[in-house]
């Protein structure tokens, strides 16, 4: 090593420190910009080599080589993934169902408020009181194998209901009733009693209604009787002590009596004393009398009107309508509708073959990289 004097040593060392100085120093807010580009850079050039890959994925002449390549694998997963696909969507796995529908319009009904006869229709039929007697009836726990001790028992009862029953209004402001199940039968029973359970329900509102009706008009009726007959008691007071029975033709024969214009030999067998007291009795009680008369007929006129209703009301509680006219029957499927097949395994297949390619586009992108 040769020998430094003095100066060249103390030059030296200001070197060393000055190096030492700017390696601790943090570098300036310039620096720091440029340090800050120049990362971004790099991960700018990340970015544009990914999308460099991902537009080889898309890019139709790779696509073509990369499955020309793999061909045999893709088609043995393809194969394979579509005899799965059919194995795993039969009737081993999956439970097929049948569709049982029909279409009906309401009928002998009213609007409770804004709604219409088909919203009417739609409402009572998802009601609770008959999906009770759809469980009841049909024995939806058992048939739906759902344990009565579960936890959430009800919960899983009517939500397994709701996916195997739907009610729906269609375009024609009809109301369309689908049932799916694994027997074609008990889909087709099922929505036959849905109507049913359907006119029970809207015939117990109506004779429930109906009964009120009636025990008002019954009531009515009872006090109007009374009246009538308080009526005819003072109108046979009348007549068996006073008299008086009819105004204006007994009114003529006691004016005829009075004035003695009685034609023939009749005249002189005038009882006179007869006819004073049917005079006074006359004058003093003829306007009661009239009266009476009157209130008799009016009352009678409204006793027939209000007996005529009660009848009306009493007829309908009485008959036995129906409240839907039915324009598709349901009848039992021979063909499932439920699962699809071939729309499965179409599915199943495409996917496995969409990830196998991808899986494999990686792959070569790794040994690219390698």
């Amino acid at each position: 090593m040769p020998y430094l004097n003095f100066e060249e040593r103390k030059t030296s060392f200001g070197e060393l420190n000055w190096f030492k100085n700017k390696r601790e120093q943090k570098p300036d807010s310039k620096e720091r910009n440029n340090l800050a580009s120049n990362e971004f850079d790099k991960e700018e050039n990340i970015w544009d080599i990914n999308k460099i890959d991902m537009d080889k994925l898309f890019n139709s002449a790779h696509l073509i080589n990369l499955i020309a390549k793999w061909r045999f694998h893709l088609l043995a997963i393809v194969v394979v993934s579509a005899i799965l696909a059919m194995i795993f969507s039969g009737p081993t796995f999956i439970t097929p169902l049948y569709e049982s529908h029909a279409v009906a319009y309401p009928a002998n009904v009213e609007p409770y408020s804004d709604e219409s006869e088909t919203e009417q229709m739609l409402q009572i039929l998802n009601s609770q009181d008959i999906i009770d007697d759809m469980v009841n009836l049909f024995d939806l726990p058992k048939h739906y194998e759902i344990n009565p001790n579960y936890k959430y028992f009800k919960t899983a009862l009517y939500d397994t209901y709701h996916e195997h029953v739907s009610i729906s209004k269609t375009p024609y402001e009809s109301v369309r009733i689908e049932v799916s199940d694994r027997n074609p039968d008990t889909a087709s029973m099922m929505v036959d009693a849905l109507l049913s359970f359907y006119d029970k329900k809207i015939s117990k509102l109506h004779k429930t209604k109906s009964w009120e009706v009636i025990q008002m008009y019954k009531v009515q009726l009872e006090k109007k009787r009374a009246g009538l007959d308080s009526l005819k008691q003072v109108l046979h007071r009348l007549g068996t002590e006073e008299g008086l029975l009819e105004y204006e033709s007994q009114s003529q024969e006691i004016m005829k009596g009075y004035l003695g214009t009685v034609d023939g030999n009749n005249r002189s067998q005038i009882n006179k004393k007869q006819v004073d007291r049917l005079r006074k009795n006359m004058e003093k009680g003829s306007g009661q009398l009239i009266e009476i008369v009157q209130m008799i007929e009016f009352e009678a006129a409204s006793y027939v009107e209000v007996k005529l209703d009660y009848e009306m009301a009493l007829r309908f509680y009485n008959s036995k309508l129906t409240y839907s006219n039915i324009v598709s029957p349901p009848y039992p499927s021979d063909k499932k509708s439920y699962p699809i097949r071939w729309l499965i395994v179409a599915l199943f297949t495409t996917a496995s073959f969409v990830m196998s390619l991808l899986i494999i586009f990686f792959m070569e992108n790794k040994k690219k990289e390698a």
